[in-house]
């Protein structure tokens, strides 16, 4: 009996003991490994319904993006089935207009910080829609970013406000003959 219970004393006190080391913390291999590939985090990403827009061709999709890294990360490009043509876009002035136009080289999202993907500044662009987009549809879009992530989502499409009219760009000018 007393060998039985110095035994099962030992089994549970030794994986204790040897747990504990030499009192000196060292990252293992898993929190090492977590600091360099952490990655840019969506968050409260949607899509503006096309719903009573002017031009029910396009939209754009909003969130937030969050580097943790060290490093500056640039979100690079995006796709979705439902749209014949995504880009990336920003708000510019020109000619003393606000015009919405292509973001040449990407969104960087610094590191150690953050990006806001909101109306009236940069966003995801979807053009070509090959379908409608009404409050409570769901929209799949893939964001591929430039330390060769990616990320798969499924956004919730939001009613649509008329407030930010520059999203329809201003009609091509044709001459009449």
């Amino acid at each position: 009996m007393k060998t039985k219970l110095l035994m099962a004393s030992i089994a549970v006190v030794l994986p204790l003991l040897v747990s504990c080391g030499s009192g000196e913390k060292k990252a293992g291999p898993a929190v090492q490994d977590a600091a360099k590939t952490t990655g840019v985090i969506v968050a409260d990403a949607w899509v503006r319904a096309t719903a009573g827009a002017k031009d029910t061709s396009m939209t754009a999709a909003f969130m937030s993006l969050t580097n943790p890294g060290t490093t500056d990360v640039k979100l690079t490009s995006a796709t979705s089935p439902v749209a014949g043509i995504v880009q990336l876009h920003e708000m510019a002035m020109k000619d003393g207009k606000m015009v919405m136009q292509e973001k040449a080289g990407g969104i960087t999202v610094p590191a150690g910080s953050h990006a806001h993907l909101a109306p009236g500044g940069e966003h995801v662009m979807l053009m070509g829609l090959k379908q409608a987009l009404k409050p409570g549809d769901e929209l799949p879009l893939t964001l591929k970013f430039s330390d060769g992530s990616s990320h798969d989502l499924t956004l919730p499409v939001k009613a649509f406000t008329e407030e930010e009219e520059h999203y329809h760009p201003t009609p091509t000018p044709t001459s009449t003959p």
